[in-house]
């Protein structure tokens, strides 16, 4: 690879240098602006060598590897970001439930767990209490929040 470096960069100086001593020897005039564009031509193509003639075959493009890549990756951020939303809805709805326990005045602590809903959206399906039963809060849990008290489970303690 630096042999091939080298080997440009020499032509390269070696094309500038004969340009130079070519435009030294035409006279002034159109003779030597027309030398002057070809020279500037032939130190482009010189420039240009390694990309004109890189042998783009073993370029090896696979796309497909890519796009299942995108994809894999796609779906590893779907499922991370439906984690996440399940897990703010169950600490959320946890959140409301014992703020309902606190303005009835009852201590409680809550867990939730939840399913996806028909949409494909995650709801709460159940509610763990631990604490007083209170047939207000219950109530409350089947009422505004849709779970009945078939998945309400109770852990009674009095405080």
């Amino acid at each position: 690879m630096i042999g091939a470096v080298r080997e440009w960069l020499s032509a390269v100086v070696a094309v500038a240098m004969l340009l130079t001593v070519a435009q030294a020897l035409t006279p002034e005039g159109t003779i030597r602006k027309i030398a002057s564009f070809t020279g500037g031509l032939i130190l482009l193509v010189t420039l240009l060598q390694p990309v004109l003639g890189a042998d783009l075959s073993r370029l090896d493009l696979n796309l497909d590897t890519y796009g299942q890549a995108i994809q894999k990756r796609q779906a590893e951020l779907e499922e991370a970001g439906s984690v996440e939303l399940t897990e703010r809805i169950e600490t959320q709805t946890a959140a409301y439930i014992s703020d309902k326990a606190d303005a009835l005045g009852l201590t409680v602590t809550v867990r939730v767990e939840t399913q996806p809903g028909a949409s494909g959206v995650p709801v709460p399906w159940s509610a763990e209490v631990t604490g007083p039963r209170s047939e207000a809060l219950a109530a409350y849990i089947e009422e505004e929040l849709g779970i009945p008290r078939g998945r309400q489970i109770w852990h009674e303690v009095e405080t």
